[in-house]
């Protein structure tokens, strides 16, 4: 976009034009910037948590952790779904176990991961810092992800996406102050039909509105449990207009079959 205008300023002042047809690219770029070319989570709100680490108070190698006796058992299961040899596949289920044991992931809890699965510690972290579903800082109780790539922004996911901002009063990467909600801009969660989505934790809410997110929030605030799926009369995601196929009752087991087979 930056080389884009350049060209286009100099195009301008050779053509004799000043910089008329610089003022209106500009004035372009600058709205589809601010409505649509959000920046990713990971460059703004997660704190470049992609790659980087630096041992903060918080979540350094000392950072206290170890698998609860209940989780232990979990992770010998996980394990013993892998041959010898190969326990390092369980790296994913075993990370995602710990996270959700902390509620995130510090490198403390990846070492103690690393030595269980007798890898090396920069194998783990490579999988962690591939993952953008392991939350590496702090999160809230609620880990709020919005989608805002194209069929949900087509959608208006804009509007619920201002509307959390208002709500509760934080941008994109940052936690509300009692620590019951963070806030990140994802991509695409795979519910297009559903657009505009979010995911709160484990659950999907989607064919939002404004008013259904506030409400969302409001029952996730009181303590709560809204209803996960769609906030419009359907089930999952059929057409918004009605089926259009597999409207008969479907055929018992053994139809079509010879009887003297």
């Amino acid at each position: 976009m930056k080389m884009a205008a350049q060209i286009l300023k100099r195009a301008s002042l050779i053509l004799g034009t000043k910089t008329a047809l610089y003022v209106r690219w500009q004035r372009v770029a600058a709205t589809v910037r601010a409505d649509y070319l959000h920046t990713s989570s990971w460059m703004e709100g997660g704190g470049k948590q992609l790659y980087i680490h630096r041992h903060t108070e918080d979540n350094n190698p000392n950072t206290p952790f170890e698998f609860t006796a209940q989780n232990m058992k979990r992770v010998e299961g996980i394990m013993a779904n892998y041959p010898e040899g190969h326990k390092a596949a369980a790296v994913i289920p075993v990370l995602d176990l710990a996270q959700r044991q902390h509620g995130w992931l510090p490198i403390s809890a990846m070492n103690r991961v690393a030595e269980i699965l007798g890898m090396s510690r920069m194998r783990v972290y490579e999988v962690a810092t591939f993952y953008t579903m392991f939350n590496r800082n702090p999160v809230g109780k609620y880990h709020i992800q919005i989608c805002t790539t194209t069929p949900c922004m087509l959608c208006d996911s804009g509007v619920i996406l201002d509307t959390i901002r208002k709500k509760l009063d934080i941008n994109v990467g940052e936690t509300t102050e009692d620590g019951l909600f963070t806030l990140t801009e994802v991509e695409c969660l795979g519910a297009c039909v559903n657009a505009p989505m979010v995911q709160i934790n484990d659950n999907y809410y989607e064919d939002l509105k404004a008013s259904d997110i506030e409400e969302i929030l409001d029952d996730l605030r009181s303590g709560k449990n809204p209803k996960p799926g769609p906030r419009i009369d359907r089930y999952a995601a059929e057409p918004i207009t009605g089926l259009t196929s597999l409207t008969s009752t479907p055929y018992g087991p053994g139809f079509g079959v010879r009887d003297d087979l």
